[in-house]
């Protein structure tokens, strides 16, 4: 067995290092978490000629071949190479070259997405094309960013739990003439969002200061009373991680902005983490990124050159909401507790 294998050389080739030695798993992008069906032959013959025979669909939506030998990695990389080049560079056109070393990096995660509505009843965006969109801005790259979209506000894609949550949110419009007063907006307003609709003298109300722009009204209304408009809206969650030590739910930093806001945010991403990491990039959950800056160093370098549409709101700050661990024996909490937006500061463990 060799010993002088790179394994985090392999890692940023998309290569996961499995518990049996010189055996490792393919990584294979799925940008915004649809392809043609086509390309599972591609897996399928990874799988079968140089993996264990099985593949794994991975939770950031890639196709993973397990029980690849050190020795077939090159060989490996050669074969995807045609998949990379239509994938990466003719399907999301980012700004790399398709050759025989595979993956250039694994810095940005794959761009996860649930389906959208492009078959959704309950999706307010097509999802995996903005996806595609927002790839070529995030890879290949050295910095690392884990993004999500979601159609709607149900989350789907868990946006909530990553570095970036882009959710499909809409302002759907009140047509009172088409309204025949049944009250069904209202009621699933009730049972399934945020309550801000109600029914008077036949006609409905709205509470616009919380809703959260699901559409439900939309679906429910029999009588197209509730319409979405053509515009599309979205809303950005960030900082959001799992984890064994500082696992949080993100918060919302950006709302009711448009599609060339979202894509002009997330090209400033690169900088950001240029910026704090001083040009030298290496592993680090975009949360923790964000808590080393503080909120408001990170909001100016993102909102860079931005240019906001009159809907948008943009959170002034961000009040973080951690998990901090205690053990049953005389000890000190592991952090002080966290300034709104700022990072932990170690503590002793014990007394």
């Amino acid at each position: 067995m060799n010993h002088d294998i790179n394994i985090g050389a392999l890692k940023k080739n998309c290569f996961r290092q499995s518990k049996v030695p010189g055996e490792f798993m393919l990584q294979m992008r799925v940008p915004g978490g649809l392809i043609d069906a086509k390309y599972l032959k591609v897996i399928e013959e990874i799988a079968q000629k140089w993996g264990n025979g099985t593949f794994h669909l991975g939770l950031r939506q890639t196709l993973n071949a397990p029980g690849i030998k050190y020795e077939n990695i090159e060989a490996v990389n050669a074969y995807i190479q045609e998949y990379i080049k239509e994938i990466e560079i003719e399907m999301c056109n980012t700004n790399m070259e398709s050759n025989s070393a595979g993956y250039p990096n694994i810095g940005p995660r794959n761009i996860m997405a649930c389906i959208g509505n492009s078959h959704c009843i309950k999706a307010n965006i097509n999802t995996w094309e903005l996806a595609r969109k927002l790839e070529k801005e995030i890879f290949p790259s050295p910095y690392h960013i884990k993004l999500s979209i979601s159609g709607c506000p149900n989350d789907c894609g868990k946006g909530h739990f990553n570095d970036f949550g882009i959710i499909g949110v809409t302002k759907p419009i009140y047509l009172k003439d088409r309204c025949i007063g049944c009250g069904r907006c209202a009621k699933v307003c009730k049972k399934a969002a945020t309550r801000v609709l109600k029914l008077v003298n036949h006609r409905i109300e709205k509470d616009t200061c919380c809703c959260v722009g699901c559409g439900e009204c939309v679906e429910a209304c029999p009588a197209s009373a509730w319409v979405r408009p053509e515009k599309k809206l979205y809303r950005v969650m960030v900082g959001g991680r799992t984890g064994k030590q500082y696992p949080r739910m993100g918060k919302m930093f950006l709302n009711w902005v448009t599609e060339d806001v979202i894509v002009a945010v997330i090209k400033n991403w690169q900088t950001f983490c240029a910026n704090v990491l001083d040009n030298k990039p290496f592993y680090i959950h975009g949360g923790h990124l964000i808590d080393r800056a503080g909120y408001q160093k990170f909001k100016e370098i993102m909102l860079d050159g931005v240019k906001l549409n009159p809907e948008a709101m943009v959170a002034q700050r961000i009040l973080w909401a951690e998990t901090e661990y205690r053990s049953n024996i005389n000890v000190k909490p592991l952090c002080d507790h966290p300034s709104p937006g700022g990072p932990y500061t170690p503590k002793s463990k014990v007394d």
